[in-house]
């Protein structure tokens, strides 16, 4: 009888040692794929942020803003310029010859006109200038916000769909032990209990792969429309991507927050907002002095407005041209014009301050968060080889017989469980670093 009950255990542990070779084995391929080159199909990250540039919506409307605000500035700067107009008064005069305005009516008339001294409008065109020069900035921030959010989407992408590859093999593996454990509790080798265990195991990681598909989809949607690509074409990443910065590990705390506040275009935007401001109050002051303007005019004039009549002397072409000077002698606008052009320049300097106050805490903040999640990825780097080596350690005892199946059973769920904190680690470190990089101006230098 003794015998006859060896033979059994002994076969059920040859039997359990080559499932669980077959295990690793298939584990092995399946992760050695992942690693191993992308096919010429495969969307690199560098193309997927290259689309986005390209296809963006929000920065193709950036840039017709930015056109704008180069216009109106050139609406501004255009009455300094020469202006040339020329048109026709001619009408029916009963009395004195005048037309509404002043001016006399003629059968042909040519006006020049030149702003020479206006401090008010020559402010005017230098905030507009500024806001052009922040509409630019403008750009380049959605440009840097399309960078991240692409750079973000694609790795989380790539991190959800390694997930899956890890957990497809592993849901392949739990079918299987659950077959060989149902076999082990009909032969009175195992309790029912340890069947129902791995029944569990294999529906947790039923449950976190129709959550990883879900995620999938919205993810390769959002790329697809990041990039322009089509919803009928196929979208494969690379999983092996990263975003790297060597400068930035080997920058200290200060040397990183000087680089965020000199490239943070808020504060640049603000700053010009600042000197607009700036000009304005300028310009109202000295709106108190005369204003000087070029004017000419040429005209041909008609009898039958009856000049004759109020004039001793007629002369069809006439020509007029010179300085006129507007000299104020009371203004209650100007003095209303400075008090709110002080008021807008106290409000402008006090955004500016809290501005940098504002992105200063901002970057310590995302250094720590950096510092947090790498010490996240670190443990999940030991944790992974501690449940790599405990696998290890649980196949050579179970060919030595000193171990079970549901132990090896076991130790490969924890080690696969592992592998997918250690990809949302490395994620989340990944996630860390485009915002620092994007914090610091260096995120385009890295992924272009």
């Amino acid at each position: 009888m003794t015998a006859q009950v060896v033979k059994p255990a002994k076969r059920c542990r040859v039997a359990a040692l080559a499932c669980a070779c077959a295990i690793a084995l298939s584990c092995g391929a399946s992760r050695a794929q992942g690693a191993a080159n992308p096919s010429d199909s495969t969307l690199s990250l560098k193309q997927a942020v290259t689309l986005g540039l390209q296809n963006s919506p929000d920065l193709k409307l950036a840039k017709v803003q930015y056109k704008v605000a180069v216009g109106e500035a050139g609406v501004d700067r255009a009455a300094f310029r020469p202006n040339l107009y020329t048109g026709s008064g001619a009408a029916y005069t009963y009395g004195f010859p005048s037309l509404p305005g002043g001016n006399a009516p003629a059968l042909f008339q040519l006006d020049y006109t030149q702003s020479l001294f206006d401090p008010l409008l020559r402010a005017q065109q230098h905030a507009a200038e500024q806001r052009a020069k922040s509409m630019k900035l403008e750009i380049d921030r959605i440009q840097s916000d399309v960078i991240a959010r692409v750079a973000t989407t694609y790795l989380e992408l790539a991190d959800v769909r390694h997930s899956l590859d890890l957990l497809g093999t592993e849901q392949g593996s739990a079918e299987k032990i659950i077959q060989i454990m149902h076999e082990r509790v009909e032969a009175n080798q195992e309790l029912p209990i340890e069947e129902t265990r791995t029944q569990l195991a294999l529906a947790e990681v039923h449950e976190r792969m129709v959550k990883l598909d879900s995620r999938n989809e919205i993810l390769g949607q959002q790329l697809r429309d990041l990039t322009g690509l089509p919803d009928s074409a196929s979208l494969e990443v690379n999983q092996n991507e990263t975003v790297t910065s060597p400068g930035l590990g080997q920058q200290s705390d200060d040397q990183v927050i000087g680089l965020a506040m000199q490239n943070d275009r808020s504060i640049t935007e603000a700053e010009n907002d600042r000197l607009a401001k700036q000009q304005l109050l300028r310009g109202a002051k000295l709106s108190y002095f005369p204003t000087v303007e070029i004017v000419g005019q040429y005209s041909i004039l008609s009898k039958f407005n009856n000049y004759l009549e109020f004039y001793s002397k007629f002369q069809r072409n006439n020509v007029n041209a010179g300085l006129q000077i507007t000299i104020p002698l009371f203004s209650a606008k100007t003095s209303a014009n400075v008090a709110l052009a002080k008021s807008q320049l106290e409000v402008s300097e006090v955004t500016l301050e809290n501005k940098r106050k504002e992105i200063r805490s901002g970057v310590q903040k995302e250094q720590r968060d950096l510092r947090e999640v790498e010490a996240t990825r670190d443990v999940a780097n030991w944790a992974l080889k501690l449940a790599q080596q405990t696998l290890e350690m649980q196949q050579s005892k179970l060919q030595q017989g000193q171990a079970t199946l549901a132990d090896v059973e076991q130790a490969q769920l924890d080690e696969s469980e592992k592998f997918v904190e250690f990809l949302d680690a490395t994620f989340a470190e990944q996630r860390a670093q485009i915002t620092l990089l994007q914090a610091t101006g260096q995120l385009a230098q890295a992924l272009q």
